[in-house]
């Protein structure tokens, strides 16, 4: 059986970026990349929709190691696969890459002290060791996306698209079009159809959090110009996750006042509008907020060429939605931007010295690691910002563990849960119903630390690019 000394699963943003940090940090270590599907870059491949962009700036959601040299800091997908495969190819770790391999179960023998990962490939089921497992599979199903069951749903005999699966061929142009949904999806929808479509109409049940950015950092251009590349991007970096911080602590600590300055910001880009259609019923960063690059969705809105309607679905025909308040909209084509199936881990199944792991029961430690659970950790980004800052960290962190164990001869470590004071809460707080839909089958977190989620950049990069590894709550092992 081949045996490599870690095995990472997954080849998107967050997998590529775990391979690159082990080839800088931990050159000795063998590993393979697993990837389920036949290409790189994840979401960002797998996305294909009109407008598809990043909804955090490149400065964040791009690597520490490696700057984003584009001009727009709000990108679009084929800019961040790019910047993916360059990384990939500059870092020589795309030959590592192993495509349609799908993990489906992994088993941890603490007396052999490794995992034996089954995978399933184009030739049939095959098995490898390794010492440690990192998953970098993302938080959502790729397979399929996330559609409510909607009475009559069948009856439509127009275009029915979801976003996690958009058809290549597929023209809109001179098309009436309602986009369901108004999370990032749909507001990146709404405006790069509206260019072709005769109409598209957004048809929310509720509102979101709508902020206008420009798509360009004035501030990091002008450190570009004036510092050289890696200093440059620096003062982008550090500059966005500063803004993102105070305005992220604002929204928790004075949300009234937060609700003021984002109703100011639409006051401008829309003049007059229907509050109904911009007034949440929850807090800010209670969901995330979603960012409109140079107020494109703004301006298809004044323009005419899309509309919001707020209203809820009774039931579609063979035209279109019949709604609640007696409305009907007509549609050619309807595009369901209803959400992702959430689904950590990709839905492979572990095992540890011969007992099922129910994730449920186990808590999170520091927000990659889990009780019980021997040698492995997960990348998993941040809900209040860019998704790559949190997994940078997690990989510095893998890559400081493995080589103290490495020093010290330890072959396994594992959090345990050992101070009976841990009171156990939901890992995420977020409301947003993708996440409510699946919160029973997620781990935990603590109600302290190390157990405690706290979606802050600063506390977890003094925890975990400095702090000690051997806390008292991660035990290691040697060698029988």
């Amino acid at each position: 059986m081949e045996q490599v000394d870690v095995i990472i699963v997954g080849a998107g943003l967050s997998g590529i970026g775990a391979a690159c940090h082990l080839t800088e940090r931990c050159p000795a270590k063998t590993f393979v990349i697993l990837e389920g599907r036949e290409s790189m870059g994840g979401t960002w491949d797998l996305f294909r929709y009109p407008g598809i962009r990043s909804d955090s700036d490149m400065f964040t959601l791009g690597y520490r190691f490696r700057p984003w040299r584009e001009a727009k800091a709000i990108a679009d997908g084929g800019a961040i696969l790019n910047y993916i495969h360059d990384t990939a190819r500059e870092y020589d770790v795309d030959g590592s890459i192993r495509y349609r391999h799908k993990v489906r179960h992994a088993s941890w023998s603490s007396e052999k002290a490794r995992w034996t990962v089954r995978v399933e490939t184009a030739d049939g089921e095959t098995e490898l060791e390794c010492k440690f497992l990192y998953l970098c599979t993302g938080y959502y199903v790729y397979e399929a996306g996330y559609t409510p069951e909607w009475p009559g749903f069948d009856d439509y005999r127009g275009t029915l698209v979801h976003p996690q699966h958009w058809p290549e061929q597929l023209d809109y142009s001179g098309k009436k079009i309602v986009v369901i949904g108004s999370g990032a999806t749909a507001v990146t929808l709404v405006p790069a159809l509206a260019d072709r479509a005769a109409h598209v109409t957004m048809l929310q049940r509720s509102p979101t959090y709508i902020v206008a950015q420009p798509s360009e950092d004035r501030i990091a251009s002008l450190a570009r110009r004036a510092l050289p590349d890696k200093a440059a991007y620096a003062v982008g970096r550090w500059k966005n996750i500063l803004r993102q911080k105070v305005f992220y602590d604002l929204a928790k600590k004075k949300p009234e006042w937060m609700k003021r300055l984002i109703n100011k910001g639409l006051r401008n880009e829309l003049g007059e509008y229907n509050q109904r259609d911009f007034t949440p019923t929850y807090n800010p960063w209670q969901q995330r907020l979603c960012l409109v690059p140079d107020g494109d969705l703004f301006k298809s809105l004044k323009a005419g060429t899309s509309s919001i309607l707020t209203d809820e679905i009774e039931r579609f025909d063979e035209e279109g939605v019949v709604l609640k308040s007696g409305k009907r909209l007509d549609a050619d084509i309807i595009v369901t931007a209803t959400g992702l199936q959430l689904k950590i881990m990709s839905g492979l199944d572990l095992e540890v010295d011969g007992q099922p792991v129910d994730l449920s029961k186990t808590i999170a430690y520091k927000g990659m690691m889990y009780s019980d659970v021997p040698n492995l950790a997960q990348a998993f980004g941040y809900t209040n910002a860019s998704w790559t800052l949190k997994c940078d960290l997690t990989s510095e962190y893998v890559c400081r563990l493995l080589n103290t164990m490495d020093r010290k001869g330890y072959v396994q470590c594992t959090a345990r849960r050992t101070d009976p004071t841990v009171r156990e809460e939901p890992v995420l707080d977020f409301t947003s119903t993708y996440v409510q839909r699946v919160i029973h089958t997620l781990p935990k977190q603590g109600s302290k630390r190390p157990w405690r989620l706290y979606q802050d950049y600063f506390k977890d990069l003094m925890t975990m690019r400095y702090g000690p590894l051997e806390d008292g709550v991660m035990e290691f092992r040697k060698t029988k």
